[in-house]
């Protein structure tokens, strides 16, 4: 009888930690959680997951060095990285050095190191799958293929709490109206990034990483229903989408179990759900954050340290009332024009870029204040 697979799950009070431990629970799952971990929120990290299961708080300094050295000794098989922003990269690293498979939910990680990452897992012998519902969607579509058998990517959008109010009132837009998604369940910082479509400028630099395509081969659509999840076009001009409901459990109980298909509850066709399903073009004005994916994947080199770093401020700043909305993606182009571009030798240069990004925005917020 095979022994159940060792898990250990960062960011487990989040929403991403929560939804899987749940998903877990639900389908009788046969991972095994080893370790539940958390930023701040003792108590309830204190009831989440198996009673047995090791815990611990990575605002503690020294708690955080003991669960990275605990990573790094490889004693689990998968990890699930849950951590919101740039904090996330730092474990990513530790699992795939130590040749445990990674189910990434921290699209940070190959944002900031992509390449660093993908050398380190091929180096060790890990998997790394990816729990964002697009790219878990594209690396099933691509199963069984060759990276050299795509002609282009297509990535899905629900466009975000705003994508109907009007170009002129968006400069108004409130924190609450922002955070306001239509389709999904998410944390604060990924809502308003899919409010300003950052979150997509992120996932195609993501996908560069993961299927080996240029920012210039992949395409962003608008998806209402968020029931495509993503598509994939062939040399041969043949395309293979991947479908289901609006529910993160699905990717996560993907990731979780790959390159198993295991038994779950979830149902995943529902023929009201999949009857009308609309694709556009997104309007670039509307969604500026494109181009940025663009730009900082010409410039390479540090440019997605830069450009995440510059948002997790500004994003900050819109929700504490500093910024106004239309000033996040803005901000952001200005940042990435003065600090991206820079080689990365290790990862080392990746902090120094993201400190760099973090003063340079706060110098043009400064300026910014009346």
């Amino acid at each position: 009888m095979t022994a159940p697979r060792r898990l250990i799950v960062l960011g487990a009070t989040g929403t991403v930690g929560r939804q899987a431990l749940a998903i877990l629970d639900e389908a009788d799952s046969p991972l095994q959680v080893q370790v539940l971990a958390a930023h701040s929120q003792s108590e309830e990290l204190a009831a989440l997951g198996p009673a047995d299961a090791q815990r611990f708080l990575t605002s503690d300094v020294e708690q955080r060095e003991q669960l990275l050295e605990l990573l790094r000794q490889g004693d689990y098989e998968i990890c699930l990285n849950g951590v919101v922003g740039a904090a996330g990269l730092a474990y990513s690293e530790a699992v795939l050095a130590a040749g445990c498979d990674l189910a990434l939910a921290n699209k940070e990680s190959l944002v900031l190191a992509g390449q660093f990452l993908l050398d380190l897992a091929k180096a060790n012998g890990a998997h790394l799958y990816p729990v964002d519902s697009e790219h878990s969607a594209l690396q099933q579509c691509l199963h069984g293929r060759q990276q050299s058998d795509i002609r282009r990517l297509y990535l899905t959008a629900s466009g975000g709490a705003l994508r109907d109010t009007p170009l002129e009132q968006l400069a108004e837009v409130t924190p609450e109206q922002a955070l306001a998604h239509p389709n999904w369940d998410m944390g604060p910082r990924i809502t308003i990034d899919s409010a300003t479509m950052m979150n997509k400028a992120f996932e195609m630099l993501e996908a560069q990483w993961l299927f080996g395509v240029l920012a210039t081969e992949i395409t962003v659509l608008i998806h209402r229903q968020s029931v495509i999840h993503s598509m994939v076009e062939f040399h041969d001009g043949q395309l293979l989408a991947q479908l289901g409901p609006p529910d993160m459990r699905f990717p996560l109980h993907a990731a979780l179990h790959a390159p198993q298909c295991m038994p779950s509850p979830l149902q995943g066709f529902d023929p009201l759900l999949f009857r009308h399903l609309e694709l556009d073009v997104p309007d670039e004005q509307r969604y500026p954050a494109l181009e940025l994916a663009r730009v900082a994947s010409r410039l390479g080199g540090d440019a997605g340290a830069v450009l995440n770093a510059a948002d997790e401020e500004a994003v900050a700043a819109f929700l504490n009332g500093q910024l106004g909305f239309l000033e996040i993606t803005s901000l952001c182009a200005e940042v990435l024009s003065r600090c991206g571009g820079n080689t990365l030798p290790n990862l080392a240069a990746v902090d120094a870029a993201d400190a760099r990004a973090r003063e340079a925005f706060h110098d043009l917020l400064a300026l910014q204040r009346p």
